[in-house]
């Protein structure tokens, strides 16, 4: 409880009356009567509305599973409480005005309000007590949020301001309507790639032709034009002669291996953790996009997918594993491989709320780690922002990963390092600035083809083209049977 504007502008008249009647005298008696008056009203007015108004009750509605960066709607249901239960004589408070405490990660929508049809600032909002009047027994008020990161989110409850009949006093109630949920990476993207065909048409990824006969026997099927002689099986044709009697030709199809695994290795450390230029998104939330996307891609064409990342916290193996198959932390995370479409959602659940920070990241762990766990050939990508120092620390392990398994080192690239390296530089400074930028980005080149001469698997792409770049270099691999 705490004293109203009503309270304050009424004591604030009452002292002005008498700094009149101290000029005039014959006010005394007026001066005298009305601040009894003040007093027994204003005390009235607290029994009223600390005893006799209704607290109301509040209940909240919103989705528990939520799609980053679209909106949700929260809808605010608010009743009587000893009116309804028919408890006594109740009155409905003469003001009411509501405070979602809505999560941080959250941004708010302003949406029309159920008592007076107007938007603007969404909180607070002023409740028209004649919604709760001539025999209703609820209002709504309906606001949208969008929300903004991924992870887990909670309402911490919802705040009434309820005001007396003379706005002498203001009474604070606190209801502890909880709600909590989870946000997702954009569904919208994912459901994109459910569709294979649409996607290679929406995104660019290149229909890569089939080289060579590494690849799994799917069918026979009646030759036909186009088919390559060396696709014959003659054991076939000479096992179903045609009606007259001559041989028919059939042909071998094949499709592209499944049961393969692969693992993603995702830098949660400080190398993806730079803003992107356009909105609060990094570097790491359009890799994890990414990952996802591909992930789904991979278990539709029938490989088994395993996740890692690699960051702060502690270290992945000495966390405790969940009953879903994750081992790790907030920053670390192992997600056990995984094979058809039903372990996406297992996938999700488990990297949905990864995120990054500006802390040191170790590749050379996260590889030596996946040495010991990794029993069988696998197509490692490990997506971070490779730099020349890089060169000189991974050379061991980058053997030693390449004799087992097959490695694509993803490097996402910086946009203001090539933004200075083309721009004009108008002084001696940034004369010096261009050129640096010139000698960091040739150095990163340096180092690839140098991998690639080692037999190794590179990618450099902006964060906004990694999803078809990456798809693209997985079906390339698919179909060279380099697996």
């Amino acid at each position: 409880m705490k004293p109203g504007p009503g309270l304050f502008i009424t004591a604030l008249l009452w002292l002005v009356l008498a700094a009149a009647a101290y000029f005039f005298p014959v006010l005394d008696i007026v001066w005298i009567y009305a601040g009894l008056l003040l007093i027994f009203t204003a005390a009235l007015d607290f029994l009223v509305l600390y005893f006799l108004c209704d607290r109301l009750e509040v209940k909240r509605e919103i989705q528990p599973i939520l799609s980053q960066g679209n909106n949700a709607v929260v809808k605010l249901t608010i009743h009587c409480k000893n009116s309804a239960a028919g408890s006594g004589f109740f009155i409905i408070p003469f003001k009411i005005r509501i405070f979602d405490l809505y999560p941080v990660s959250m941004e708010l929508t302003a949406r029309p309000s159920a008592g007076d049809g107007k938007t603007g600032r969404v909180f607070p909002v002023t409740l028209d007590r004649r919604l709760l009047q001539k025999g209703r027994a609820a209002a709504d008020y309906e606001y949208s949020v969008t929300p903004t990161e991924r992870g887990l989110w909670s309402f911490g409850g919802t705040q009434l301001l309820l005001s007396s009949a003379c706005r002498f006093w203001e009474l604070k109630v606190s209801h502890k309507c909880e709600s909590s949920g989870r946000t997702y990476p954009d569904f919208k993207k994912l459901k994109a790639g459910a569709d294979l065909r649409g996607l290679l048409e929406r995104t660019g990824v290149k229909n890569i032709r089939r080289r060579g006969q590494g690849m799994d026997f799917r069918s026979l099927r009646d030759y036909q034009d186009g088919d390559s002689i060396r696709d014959i099986d003659w054991r076939a044709v000479s096992r179903r002669p045609g009606i007259d009697g001559r041989l028919k030709l059939i042909v071998r199809e094949y499709q592209e291996e499944q049961d393969q695994q692969v693992l993603f290795l995702l830098d949660s450390g400080y190398r993806l953790h730079k803003k992107e230029t356009e909105g609060k998104r990094t570097q790491f939330d359009s890799a994890l996009e990414a990952v996802l996307l591909l992930s789904w891609v991979s278990l539709k064409h029938g490989d088994s997918v395993a996740a890692a990342s690699f960051g702060t916290g502690a270290n992945s193996a000495g966390g405790a594993a969940n009953n879903d198959g994750t081992l790790g932390t907030d920053t670390s995370r192992w997600i056990f491989a995984g094979k058809g479409m039903a372990a996406f959602p297992r996938l999700m659940n488990g990297l949905y709320d990864l995120k990054s920070s500006p802390a040191p990241s170790s590749p050379f762990s996260c590889l030596e780690e996946a040495l010991s766990k990794l029993k069988r050939r696998t197509f490692i990508i490990l997506i971070s922002n490779f730099r020349e120092e890089d060169g000189e620390s991974l050379s061991w392990i980058l053997n030693r990963i390449n004799r087992r398994h097959l490695l694509l080192l993803v490097s996402l690239m910086e946009n203001d390092a090539q933004d200075i390296a083309s721009r004009n530089p108008a002084n001696a400074d940034e004369a010096l600035e261009t050129a640096a930028a010139f000698s960091y980005l040739g150095s990163r080149r340096e180092l690839y083809s140098k991998w690639e001469h080692q037999g190794l698997l590179t990618l450099e792409a902006s964060a906004k083209n990694l999803p078809p770049a990456l798809i693209n270099r997985y079906l390339q691999v698919k179909r060279s049977g380099r697996l």
